[in-house]
């Protein structure tokens, strides 16, 4: 998978831009402010139907515009032959249209669905650090590309969330219930099941790049946390325990939507005892596992996209991450205020652009 042109108007301090990448690296260099980091925000944005710097709400609409529009060209393989593919999204931060290839599009998740981009920024330690939405979204992100039907089982399992929410908001009557739990137990059971094979699947490559990356971290495991006692008791079981305390509380407090997952050291405790460098070398070893295994799946590598990485990664880390994309496929992107003392040799970029005034230009 590789984008071919890349528009985007009303984005931050962008008034109109547009880019055609190439296959390999592609370099985006500018000051900081410039707004070369918007570019991949407009990439995530198609991929994610949000930014990783915020909601589109919160600043990403050009201040005096009413919405914001990315459109994104780029070629996939289908059935062994390379298809020609385009998305348009238009947001307002209220309210959002999109288009693929020529139709209305009327889910966000299945124009997200389309573009697959794989995104490391100041912010990914949150994967490893952070809360456990994110690294639920992370495994759901995963599935979604690999395999076409946990979107649905995603979405029945929500639905049936949202209607048990309800009923124990409203106070509603035990048997009340019951439908919904059968319902929730009958999406989440293999929901989970789905989310266990994925972790374990995962974790292989993780360990490995890790290994290469950062051999200090001693990355040994991923752990599945499902929600509940799943190694006593059944979803439907663990439901109804849970009862009363969910009708006190006023919402569902076991299930999928609970889940979390961990990173087993050999000699570092836990996510709590690492630094913040440690956590973001984490963070991309994972990253990059799910690009692979992506790949491995479909067939093709998903984009890559690496903002600010010389200020992330001192020069050592970078020629490792860079040495790791080296001999994939995999469309790159790379900001930086200026060329990574890690892009030489044959690592050296198929392109630079340089973003400057709200522009980005192609630099011979």
């Amino acid at each position: 998978m590789h984008i071919v042109r890349l528009a985007m108007s009303h984005l931050r301090r962008f008034d109109s831009v547009a880019l055609s990448p190439r296959q390999g690296i592609n370099l985006i260099t500018g000051g900081n402010g410039a707004g070369k980091t918007s570019l991949l925000e407009a990439l995530h944005l198609m991929a994610y139907g949000r930014s990783f710097r915020g909601r589109v709400r919160d600043g990403l609409v050009r201040k005096g515009a009413e919405h914001l529009e990315v459109f994104v060209e780029w070629q996939e393989r289908q059935g062994g032959m390379m298809v020609g593919r385009r998305a348009g999204l238009r947001h307002s931060g209220q309210a959002w249209t999109g288009r693929l290839d020529g139709d209305d599009v009327h889910q966000l998740g299945t124009l997200c669905a389309a573009l697959a981009v794989v995104t490391f920024e100041p912010g990914s330690h949150a994967l490893v650090s952070g809360g456990g939405e994110t690294r639920r979204r992370f495994i759901d992100w995963g599935l979604f590309h690999v395999e076409p039907d946990f979107l649905a089982m995603w979405r029945r399992y929500t639905r049936a969330l949202k209607q048990r929410n309800a009923l124990l908001k409203a106070g509603a009557a035990p048997r009340q219930l019951d439908a919904w739990d059968a319902e929730l137990a009958d999406a989440g059971e293999p929901m989970t099941l789905r989310r266990q094979d994925y972790l374990e699947r995962l974790q292989a490559r993780t360990v490995a790049i890790a290994a290469t990356l950062a051999p200090g971290l001693e990355l040994r495991a991923l752990h599945l946390q499902a929600g509940w006692r799943r190694h006593e008791l059944s979803l439907a079981d663990a439901l109804l325990l849970a009862r009363d305390r969910d009708r006190a509380a006023g919402y569902t407090s076991v299930g999928p939507h609970r889940a979390d997952w961990s990173v087993e050291f050999a000699t570092i405790p836990g996510r709590d005892a690492l630094s913040r460098g440690q956590a973001k070398l984490t963070a991309l070893s994972c990253l990059l596992a799910q690009a692979a295994d992506y790949a491995g799946q479909r067939g093709e590598w998903p984009v890559i996209a690496l903002d600010d990485l010389a200020a992330e990664l001192d020069r050592e880390h970078q020629e490792r991450v860079l040495g790791q994309l080296r001999d994939t496929p995999a469309q790159v992107f790379i900001t930086a205020t200026e060329t990574p003392s890690g892009l030489a040799g044959s690592l050296r970029p198929a392109v630079r652009f340089h973003v400057e005034h709200g522009n980005a230009t192609l630099v011979e």
